[in-house]
């Protein structure tokens, strides 16, 4: 069945873009590759695309302009952009998926329920722009989901959490609802915490599940790349790879965001620069010590700030601390073997 731009996720902000180089066809990319890109146009058709930039630098989700050769002109100003900071010692962006409006975190109802995990997928989504729905799975072998959704529950106020056996069809529609016809969402989670089951279901497509390790409540990872698919309801998924690690950078609004409970209380700390451990006149240790604030709590708030603002920093920045540490520790060396001569 054909589509339309619009079916596809279209929408003004783009086509005013478009409009300044109108002899060009509007593209949305559907798959990366290291050479090349897939696109899909407006009749829903496949093509492949020549970059003109490395393919590293496109996300699947992405709108894009090419020429009647298929070559790439110009990438559009996306709505949303996921990313985080690649894995490894340098300071490479990796794009998770563009143009998203919904962020489908899913967790399990088992022992990979992890708070602190969700608190750093809640920052990505809101640093992006997405709404964020929390999917509890496998509410189904758990005796009560109830206390998983819950937990979530009390993360952020007002969030949408949602407890689900994915293999019940009936279970799938609410999910459905939050990302409508036309509209785009992406799932992300750990592997093995049923996230290829259930974009299978949301979907319509079959697909190949692993089982959990009965030892830990861990799956096998089964999705290997990023893809735009069709959901059942006239919306679009982007199923992603599990995440081992989601290492998050310039987030720093999304994390306050995730937080917003806690700057409240900083806000009205005695001292502007409380740093909300022994300080007196601290309003947070105040909340905790009244039990309204869990200590675990604000250790992750802390956590996380410090670690985006490291994640943050440019490659320059990040050469030049481990070169001044590198010189550092050269000056302590020379040092000590200057003492032991004497």
């Amino acid at each position: 069945m054909s589509k339309t731009l619009s079916d596809l996720g279209w929408s003004s902000h783009f086509a005013a873009q478009h409009a300044v180089n109108p002899t060009c066809t509007p593209h949305r990319i559907n798959a990366v590759h290291r050479d090349r890109l897939i696109g899909l146009n407006a009749l829903g058709d496949t093509s492949d695309l020549t970059p003109d930039r490395s393919t590293g630098e496109f996300a699947v989700g992405d709108w894009i302009l090419a020429d009647d050769q298929n070559r790439i002109r110009h990438l559009l100003e996306r709505k949303s952009l996921l990313q985080r900071r690649a894995a490894g010692t340098g300071a490479q962006v990796q794009l998770i998926a563009a143009n998203v409006d919904v962020l489908y975190i899913v967790s399990s109802c088992n022992a990979d329920f992890n708070l602190a995990r969700l608190e750093r997928y809640l920052a990505l989504a809101h640093q992006a722009g997405c709404y964020p729905v929390v999917v509890l799975t496998k509410a189904d072998s758990c005796p009560d989901p109830e206390n998983y959704a819950s937990q979530a529950s009390s993360l952020v106020r007002f969030l949408t959490v949602l407890t689900v056996n994915a293999l019940e069809a009936s279970e799938i529609d609410p999910i459905l609802s939050w990302c409508p016809a036309g509209q785009t969402a992406a799932l992300v989670g750990s592997s093995g915490v049923g996230k290829t089951t259930l974009a299978n279901a949301m979907t319509g497509q079959a697909g190949t599940t692993a089982g959990i390790r009965e030892d830990d409540a861990r799956g096998r990872h089964t999705t290997t790349h990023r893809a735009l698919h069709p959901m059942r309801n006239g919306g679009w998924l982007i199923d992603t790879p599990g995440m081992r690690a989601l290492r998050l950078m310039d987030a720093q609004n999304g994390v306050d965001e995730v937080f917003s409970d806690l700057l409240e209380l900083a806000a009205r700390c005695r001292f502007s620069d409380c740093q909300h451990q022994a300080e007196p006149g601290c309003a947070v240790q105040e909340a905790i010590a009244n039990g309204v604030i869990e200590p675990d709590r604000l250790a992750r708030w802390h956590k996380l700030r410090r670690e985006d603002q490291r994640n943050s920093e440019t490659l320059a920045q990040s050469r030049a601390r481990d070169k001044a540490f590198g010189k550092m520790v050269r000056s302590v060396m020379h040092d000590k073997k200057s003492r032991s001569r004497h």
